[in-house]
């Protein structure tokens, strides 16, 4: 029998693929793997190399199989999807998996520890409660305005609807819907302290960090944006530079070039979107400061008179990423007191 020096696992549920192929790329089989089966099939298969698509459980199996011997990497998706031959099966995809994990300029994501893992989950838990809040919070809003009662946006100015529905005197809202709108604004309260609780837990997290402690420094970084970037960022020095960095997470603009004409286009958005959206919006409150000030960064202000806000808040949170990543992989503090006067 040839021996397997590639495989190509495609991950599911429960019925896994497994495409296996000796040194010049010559397929030696693909077949279907039970989940129980998996760990047995690595344990008996001598040291390769494994590859799997980057997904939810790909973190948790690159690090079961790697303790078996093997050498595990982890590729994006999209970076896969060139290598499927005509029709998608899981066989095409394990094939099409062993495949791109053999090419030198393939982009392989770093798998995760378990407590890059559980930050991440503490984050993505507050995201979704978050989400919840806002939900519950539009429904309570709809339903007041039915009856002409409004309030200014915010959740700053939602506890003045909740007294509104708690005030059983106030006789614009009929008693039906007073009832109902009770338990809508017990659930907001309920979500604010659940989200209030994670909170507490990722600030204790950021403050026992180093790098965290020195990214919050940066304007418009805060404790949520610094524990997103240690729990989804595992490797830093795996990017060659900020710019590298800024363009994984899609703040950069997007090429369309061709026959030596360059054309640049919106920003990609590629990468995390939680990350890219956090630092955006980070970008978007230094922005707010820096508006009229006389302490304001020259470059900043520069940009303001020329380029639209939105445009100028994407090339401020271009900037904020790469000090993220100058910090990360030097161990630098930050130095840049231009936007720290902002």
């Amino acid at each position: 029998m040839k021996q397997i020096t590639t495989i190509g696992l495609d991950l599911a549920k429960q019925i896994f693929q497994v495409h296996a192929a000796d040194a010049g790329g010559v397929p030696i089989f693909n077949r279907k793997l039970r989940r129980a089966e998996v760990p047995r099939f690595f344990e008996k298969t001598p040291a390769c190399l494994v590859g799997m698509e980057a997904c939810g459980s790909a973190h948790y199996w690159a690090r079961e199989i790697s303790a078996l011997g093997h050498d595990v990497r982890l590729i994006p998706p999209v970076y896969v999807k060139p290598f499927v031959k005509r029709g998608k099966t899981d066989a095409a995809d394990a094939e099409a998996i062993s495949e791109a994990v053999t090419r030198k300029t393939m982009r392989f994501v770093p798998a995760k520890s378990t407590d890059q893992q559980a930050a991440a989950v503490v984050l993505k838990t507050r995201a979704l409660l978050v989400n919840q809040r806002t939900q519950v919070i539009n429904a309570l809003r709809a339903h007041l305005s039915e009856f002409g009662i409004f309030a200014a946006a915010g959740t700053t100015k939602v506890a003045g609807l909740i007294s509104i529905v708690r005030d059983k005197t106030d006789l614009r809202l009929p008693k039906a819907a007073r009832h109902a709108l009770m338990e809508v604004a017990s659930q907001i309260e309920a979500l604010k302290a659940q989200i209030e609780k994670l909170e507490k837990v990722i600030v204790a997290t950021v403050k026992r960090d180093d790098d965290a402690r020195r990214l919050v420094t940066i304007p418009g970084v805060g404790a949520i944006t610094a524990a997103s970037v240690r729990a989804l960022v595992p490797d830093p020095g795996g990017f060659k530079s900020g710019r590298h960095f800024a363009a994984w997470l899609g703040l950069t603009p997007k090429p369309h070039s061709s026959g030596g004409k360059e054309r640049l286009g919106r920003i990609s958005k590629m990468g995390n979107p939680a990350l890219r959206s956090l630092l955006v919006v980070g970008a978007t409150a230094v922005l707010r400061h820096a508006r009229g000030n006389p302490n304001a960064s020259k470059w900043l202000t520069a940009l303001l008179a020329r380029r639209p806000y939105r445009i100028v808040a994407v090339a401020l949170a271009n900037k904020m990423a790469r000090s993220v990543w100058a910090m990360l992989s030097r161990g630098e503090d930050y130095r840049g007191s231009a936007l720290a006067a902002a």
